[in-house]
C-alpha cells in the first residue's frame, strides 16, 4: 500500500507539470469511469492515476537538444546584491574572494559561468600556489578537478601515479600575472592578454601544456610585431620553439634592419641570437649600423656581467661574433671615421683592412669580406600605359594621392614616380604614407628625370610596415618641371608575386590622380 501511494504521488507530481489540455483530458476520463467514486478506497483511486503517467511518458520529441543557456536565458539580477560573473572576475583578479550569495549556483545557467565564479576564489579551494620569485610572490587558490581538466600537467600533478598530496605548491619561475591569465583561461574560457605580460603568459602556457592559450599568445605577438620588439621576440620564439613566429620576426628584421638594430630591444637579446643576426645574409642595413649595434649590445652585456665598461671588455664579450661583422664591406669613409677609431680593432686589424681597401694584393682577413645580399625590392605597377600632353601633368604644389591595401604583410620602401616629358629635369618630392590620417612615414628628397617615360624611385628613410586588409594612403607633392608623364588605364587590383594589391581613389588627391590615371605609378616594397 505504501508503494502505491508513492507511485500515486509521483504521478500526481508529473500531472501538475502537464499542459492544461492534458489535465482536462485526464479529468474527463476519470469522470466517465465512475462519477460517484468519492467513497471508493485508495486502491481504486490509485488505479485511475497510472494512465496520466503513461500520457506523460509518451510525450517525446526528435528536436535538437538545447543547452542550458538556451533553455534558461540569463536575466539581469533584480537587486543590486546579486553579483554578475564580470563582477566576480574583477573581484577575483584582486583576490578579494567575497563569499557568494546563498544559492549563487542558481544565478548562472551554464557550467562555464559557475566555474568562472571559482576563478581565484578560496571557496572550496583544495590547493594553493605560491607564484613568483622570492620577494614578489602571490598566493593563489586553485581547485584540483578544474585544473586537471584544463591541463595535462596539472592532471599528472594531482591525479597521476607520482602525484603528491600537497596543500601548497611553489612556482618561482612564473610571473603571478601570467599565472592568473592562465587560470582565467582554464576557469572562464577567456583569453586576457596584455603586451607587458604576454611573453610570461606564453611561458606559463608552454610549461603547463595549455596549447590553445599558447597559440593565442603567439597570435598576439605576431599582430604586435614591429622593428622595436622583433629582436627580443626572435630570441623568445627560438626559446619557445615557435617556428612561425621566428619566421615573422626574421621578415621584420630583414626589411627594417636598421630600425631593429637601433632599438633598445636589440641590446636585450642573448649571445646566440646576436650571432644569428650578425650572420644574416639578407640583413637590409649598412654595415656601419651593424657595427654600432654590436658595440651597443657589448656595452649592455658588460653591465649584465658586472664588468667595467672598457674597450677590452667590450671585445671580450663580443668574442668571435666580432668577426661576423663585415667590416671590409663598409664604405671607406664609414670605416675610417667609425670602426677604425672605435678602439675595438687591434692595430694590425686596422692596417690590414686599410690595405684591403687600397692595395692590389689584398691581405687575408678574419672578417667576412663578402657584402650581404640584402633584400631585392619588388615593384607594383598599377598603370597599363603612360602618356603626356602639352597641358598635362602640372603640379604647382598640389597633392597626388592614391589609397591601397594588400593581402599580406609587406614593407613599403618608396614610390616610383614619373618624370619630365620635356627633357631632363630635377624634381623635389615630398612623399608620405598614412593610415587613417596618421603619418607612418615621410621623406623629402630629390630625383633626376632623364626625359624618358621610365619611373624613378624615391625612398623613405626606413621601410614602413603595412598590415594586410587595411587601406593606406600614399601621397606625393612634386616641385619641378610642370609637364611630365602620367599613367593611364589604371587597374583596381594588381598581383605582384604572392601579394595582391588593391587600389582606390583618395580624397587627399587635389591634382587629379586616381585609380584610372595620374602619378604614383609604382609602390616599391619588400615582402
Amino acid at each position: 500500500m505504501v508503494d502505491d501511494k508513492e507511485k500515486n504521488m509521483k504521478c500526481l507530481t508529473f500531472f501538475l507539470m502537464l499542459p492544461e489540455t492534458v489535465k482536462n483530458r485526464s479529468k474527463k476520463s476519470s469522470k466517465k469511469t465512475n462519477p460517484s467514486s468519492s467513497s471508493s478506497s485508495s486502491s481504486s483511486s490509485s488505479s485511475k492515476l497510472p494512465p496520466v503517467c503513461y500520457e506523460i511518458i509518451t510525450l517525446k520529441t526528435k528536436k535538437k537538444k538545447k543547452m542550458a543557456a538556451d533553455i534558461f536565458p540569463r536575466k539581469k539580477p533584480a537587486n543590486s546584491s546579486s553579483t554578475t560573473v564580470q563582477q566576480y572576475h574583477q573581484q577575483n583578479l584582486s583576490n578579494n574572494n567575497l563569499i557568494p550569495a546563498p544559492n549563487w549556483q542558481g544565478l548562472y545557467p551554464t557550467i562555464r559561468e559557475r566555474n568562472a565564479v571559482m576563478f581565484n576564489n578560496d571557496l572550496m579551494a583544495d590547493v594553493h600556489f605560491v607564484v613568483g620569485p622570492p620577494g614578489g610572490t602571490q598566493r593563489l587558490p586553485g581547485h584540483k578537478y578544474v585544473l586537471a581538466v584544463g591541463s595535462s600537467v596539472f592532471h599528472a600533478m594531482f591525479y597521476g601515479e607520482l602525484a603528491e598530496d600537497k596543500d601548497e605548491i611553489r612556482i618561482p619561475d612564473v610571473d603571478p600575472a601570467a599565472f592568473l591569465a592562465m587560470l582565467k583561461y582554464i576557469y572562464c574560457d577567456e583569453i586576457d592578454l596584455a603586451a607587458d605580460t604576454v611573453l610570461a603568459t606564453l611561458y606559463a602556457a608552454k610549461k603547463y601544456i595549455v596549447p590553445h592559450l599558447a597559440r593565442a599568445c603567439v597570435n598576439f605577438l605576431e599582430t604586435s610585431l614591429s622593428a622595436k620588439n622583433a629582436c627580443v621576440l626572435l630570441s623568445q620564439s627560438c626559446l619557445f620553439e615557435e617556428p612561425d613566429l621566428t619566421q615573422r620576426c626574421w621578415e621584420v628584421i630583414d626589411a627594417q634592419a636598421e630600425l631593429a638594430l637601433k632599438s633598445e630591444g636589440f641590446c636585450d637579446i642573448d649571445f646566440q641570437t646576436l650571432e644569428s643576426i650578425l650572420r644574416r645574409e639578407t640583413l637590409n642595413a649598412k654595415e656601419i649600423v651593424v657595427f654600432e649595434a654590436a658595440l651597443n649590445w657589448a656595452e649592455v652585456e658588460c653591465q649584465r656581467q658586472d664588468l667595467a665598461l672598457s674597450i677590452e671588455n667590450k671585445r671580450k664579450v663580443l668574442g668571435k661574433a666580432l668577426y661576423l661583422i663585415r667590416i671590409p664591406t663598409m664604405a671607406l669613409d664609414d670605416f675610417a671615421n667609425g670602426a677604425a677609431q672605435s678602439g675595438v680593432l687591434t692595430l694590425n686589424e686596422t692596417n690590414d683592412i686599410f690595405l684591403w681597401y687600397t692595395a692590389a694584393k689584398k691581405p687575408e682577413l678574419q672578417f667576412v669580406s663578402k657584402a650581404r645580399k640584402g633584400l631585392v625590392p619588388q615593384r607594383c605597377h598599377r598603370f597599363q600605359s603612360c602618356a603626356y600632353r602639352s597641358n598635362q601633368w602640372r603640379y604647382r604644389g598640389r597633392c597626388d594621392s592614391i589609397q591601397f591595401a594588400v593581402d599580406k604583410r609587406v614593407f613599403i620602401a618608396g614610390f616610383g614616380l614619373y618624370g619630365s616629358s620635356c627633357g631632363s629635369a630635377e624634381y623635389s618630392a615630398k612623399i608620405e604614407l598614412k593610415r587613417q590620417g596618421v603619418v607612418l612615414g615621410q621623406n623629402l628628397s630629390k630625383y633626376f628625370s632623364d626625359g624618358s617615360s621610365n619611373t624613378f624611385p624615391v625612398w623613405f628613410e626606413y621601410p614602413v610596415q603595412i598590415e594586410p586588409d587595411t587601406f593606406y594612403t600614399a601621397s606625393v607633392i612634386l616641385d619641378g618641371n610642370e609637364l611630365s608623364y602620367f599613367g593611364q588605364e589604371g587597374m583596381t587590383e594588381v598581383q605582384c608575386g604572392k601579394v595582391t594589391v588593391q587600389f582606390q581613389c583618395s580624397s587627399d588627391s587635389t591634382n587629379g590622380t586616381g585609380v584610372q590615371g595620374g602619378q604614383i605609378p609604382e609602390l616599391i616594397f619588400y615582402a
